[in-house]
């Protein structure tokens, strides 16, 4: 196979490139097919071992244009029927933001082509590291965007009992470490020490893999918790009416749809449940009515709604509690163009989509007090902060709880919602809590300490359902750790490999050898 790959035409290869970068989102769901995945992450590794440079950048872009452009697309739904561009003006902005994403994910991959590419250990070790520092640079480089990890497509495989140990970025060097190893193996089908070792360690992670997933490694309190949410199914288009009418048919929605869940301990409305039209501040009257009301039952009321800091004129994504919910929570990750504007100066009035009647949302402090109902502490995360790993992790040290309120409907029915409910799983499997899920579109879940969903709601339905959780008190060694020591690691493996060409570069290395 190595004659073949090798002389491969180079607009073969980067087809080659393409399709095995768009065939990675088959092993997420709502697909599943995480065999697939690995065998288009093999082919990955085989178009670029012993590759000069421009030809590992060159197909590791176009690999990347193929996970981003295949794995998001659903983006388009946001731009083209809410954001007022036409569908050629959608189609190419996907593109350009697949490009961009694409080229963040080649960074890593220079220093594969300039330090490693032809290293006999370059696909077991240096490949699984490239990679790993790749995604770990996506949960903070320019705010970060932490989508499409490999490590999601195995939520459900063997390899989940890592989760709760390295987090989702343990599972995918562990899925890249695999197959890489398959591909040196059909790269020169040669046997040696190394190979040999390296096999070995993939079937020790994939066993140890399956007994870690008997491990409970935080245990839930006795103690249940009854969680009653409502899912209003807002029309998106509705949620942007500032029409006084819309406003108040929507407020009257969630009184009614709450009269029967007030017997729960906890009330849930989904993030930015108070439309947008108001703010925290002019919605009081409503408010003040809603937590008499959860007061009056025992019960914590939690709801999204927009707060207004009047003095310093930032407006925040929140989640407020009432009743016997106490606390504020103002959203510290934000998504480009629907909550912010990078580059405002610039791009505002373009076109319809960079005008979004949501984009004028600030950043909410890092250090908040967060939310509390019933003595019980709680993880909050509005909407894409859930797709955080540390971020989550780090806030559940102090927490028993976890809290997603989220509003979907800029996505409308696409495999968005289906990757993210993984993601949110993963973040409940990493710490070892339960999650309350709450969305204004569906489904909504309560999901366990496992990352398993116990009950959800439909789709694109207004409904109200109940369920349980329970309060855990005690650390993964996730969240104990974080992320921090796999990037240090995979640094540490990369130096380790390039230490003998680095000895080259040292004036008189060569000649005290000698």
């Amino acid at each position: 196979m190595k004659t073949q790959l090798l002389a491969l035409p180079r607009w073969q290869a980067l087809l080659l490139a393409l399709l095995s970068g768009s065939l990675i989102t088959l092993g997420f769901a709502p697909f599943g097919l995480w065999p697939i995945a690995v065998i288009a992450l093999t082919l990955f590794a085989l178009l670029l071992k012993d590759q000069p440079l421009n030809q590992v950048i060159w197909r590791s872009f176009v690999f990347g244009i193929g996970l981003y452009a295949a794995g998001i697309h659903w983006i388009y739904v946001s731009i083209h029927y809410f954001g007022g561009a036409s569908p050629l003006l959608s189609a190419l902005l996907v593109l350009l933001f697949a490009a961009f994403m694409a080229a963040i994910f080649t960074l890593p991959f220079y220093l594969f082509g300039r330090w490693f590419n032809h290293h006999s250990l370059a696909l077991i070790i240096a490949l699984p590291a490239c990679w790993l520092l790749g995604e770990w640079m996506r949960t903070w480089l320019l705010t970060g965007f932490p989508w499409l990890f490999i490590g999601y497509a195995h939520l459900d495989t063997w390899l989940s009992g890592w989760a709760p140990v390295a987090g989702v970025m343990g599972l995918s060097v562990i899925s890249v470490f695999t197959s890489g190893l398959i591909a040196q193996w059909l790269w020169q089908y040669q046997k040696s020490r190394a190979l040999i070792i390296a096999s070995g360690a993939c079937i020790a992670f994939w066993i140890a893999g399956a007994a870690l997933k008997t491990i409970t490694w935080a245990e839930p309190d006795e103690q249940f918790i009854s969680v009653g949410m409502v899912q209003p199914n807002v029309d998106q288009s509705t949620k942007l009416n500032w029409d006084y009418a819309a406003v108040n048919a929507s407020l009257n929605q969630l009184r009614d749809m709450s009269e029967n869940l007030w017997t729960n301990n906890w009330v849930i409305w989904p993030e930015a449940a108070i439309p947008t039209a108001l703010t925290y501040q002019t919605a009081l009257p409503f408010l003040e009515e809603m937590n008499t009301r959860a007061a009056q039952s025992n019960a914590a009321l939690f709801t999204g709604v927009i707060f207004a800091d009047r003095e310093r004129n930032h407006y925040y994504n929140s989640i407020a509690g009432l009743g016997e919910g106490l606390g504020f929570y103002h959203k510290r990750r934000l998504v480009p163009f629907g909550e912010y504007v990078p580059l405002e100066d610039y791009v505002r009035g373009l076109i319809e989509f960079f005008d979004l009647p949501t984009s004028f949302i600030n950043i909410g402090p890092r250090e908040q007090h967060g939310l509390i109902a019933h003595g019980i502490r709680i993880t909050p995360a509005i909407c894409y902060e859930i797709v955080y790993p540390d971020l989550i992790a780090e806030g559940a040290r102090e927490t028993q709880v976890l809290l997603s309120v989220n509003n979907l409907g800029w996505f409308l029915d696409s495999i968005q919602s289906k990757q993210f409910m993984q993601m949110a799983q993963m973040r409940a499997l990493e710490t070892g809590r339960y999650l309350i899920y709450s969305t204004n579109n569906g489904p909504s879940a309560i999901i366990d300490n496992k990352g398993k969903i116990l009950s959800h709601s439909d789709s694109f339905t207004e409904q109200t359902f109940t369920g349980q959780i329970h309060p855990v008190k005690d650390w993964t060694p996730f969240m104990a750790i974080g992320s921090g020591p796999l990037a240090l690691l995979a640094s540490i493996a990369l130096l380790a490999l390039a230490f003998p060409r680095l000895q080259e570069l040292i004036p008189g290395a060569q000649a005290k050898r000698d």
